[in-house]
């Protein structure tokens, strides 16, 4: 067994190596990758991802991003593929192979039968002299000097320069695309990511009460109304306009001032200015706008007008927190 220092070492000079790696994939930013990001974006058909081994496993999270970021794609095994699964391939697919060697059995008898119906075939290869490299329209060069692994096998730095290149594929089409905001919520419904990008207030606030109080109502009223709301807080409205808020917190600090209960009402205790957020904001938004004002609650507004609260509580309920 290593010592401790030693396997931190290790584990430093793994990174280390990977990011250099990664670091020299900027000289294979080329004339190839352009043309390849602009047939993709123009392309009618689909990605068509293939390899063997690690690469295949690559060639699957390529296609995985490609497909979440409006790119469709399909993942196809290289060994697959030549016992049936070439019938997934159109002839406006395009085809971006993944081979570290390119010069595998597999790879060798595939990549030949990958042009058979006039597709455009892309290696993204580790040797731009191998079999594949000669086959292929264009390259994607993703040749590293050495594995992280210490004998020089395992594949490690390889296989990162790959990803790395698959994500600078996506996110250059993307770009090309104009790739929104709206446009990743629609591809990523699900889950805290999806509930993120499309959960809006509105969604959430109509399941709650409307506690609202008018600002010549007693203290008594006010206290009440959050009790029976049970939101932690009540807006004040005065001739049915917004004017300010009355939480838990404003109730305690009136009893610690030790004042005259009986003689005071609504407009002499609410914070005037209240955080509020429009109906169809997102959630997310709320979220953020209640982490900055170190509060619970907002006042929800419906095109400008008082419509309810949403909670903290809400939001945790959603699981976005």
């Amino acid at each position: 067994m290593k010592h401790p220092e030693e396997i931190k070492e290790i584990a430093i000079s793994t990174i280390t190596d990977e990011a250099e790696a990664v670091k020299g994939l900027i000289d294979s930013i080329n004339d190839d990758f352009v043309k390849v990001v602009e047939l993709i974006y123009s392309s009618p058909g689909r990605v068509i991802a293939t390899g063997i081994g690690k690469s295949a496993i690559i060639a699957s999270k390529i296609v995985a991003t490609l497909n979440s970021t409006g790119t469709p794609a399909i993942f196809m095994h290289a060994a697959d593929a030549v016992h049936g699964d070439l019938g997934t391939i159109r002839k406006d697919d395009i085809i971006i192979c993944l081979s570290k060697s390119g010069n595998t059995p597999e790879i060798k008898v595939l990549a030949p039968l990958l042009k058979l119906a006039g597709n455009t075939l892309i290696a993204m290869v580790g040797n731009t002299d191998s079999y594949l490299a000669k086959q292929a329209d264009y390259i994607l060069d993703v040749s590293v000097k050495a594995e992280a692994c210490a004998n020089n096998l395992a594949p490690t730095s390889s296989t990162t320069v790959q990803l790395v290149m698959g994500d600078a594929l996506a996110v250059a089409v993307l770009e090309c695309r104009g790739f929104t905001i709206s446009d990743f919520a629609r591809y990523h419904p699900g889950g805290v990511l999806g509930k993120q990008l499309y959960l809006r207030v509105q969604d959430i606030y109509i399941n709650n009460e409307v506690p609202k109080v008018q600002s010549h109502d007693n203290v008594r009223a006010v206290i009440v109304e959050i009790t029976t709301k049970r939101l932690g807080a009540t807006a004040v409205l005065e001739n049915n306009t917004l004017c300010g808020i009355i939480t838990d917190g404003d109730i305690r600090r009136m009893l610690h001032r030790n004042a005259p209960i009986d003689q005071l009402t609504a407009s002499d205790i609410m914070s005037v200015q209240p955080k509020t957020i429009e109906s169809d904001a997102l959630v997310s938004d709320a979220l953020n706008l209640m982490r900055q004002s170190n509060i619970t609650q907002l006042l929800v507004l419906n095109k400008g007008v008082y419509a309810g609260v949403i909670h903290l509580h809400d939001i945790l309920k959603e699981g976005i927190i």
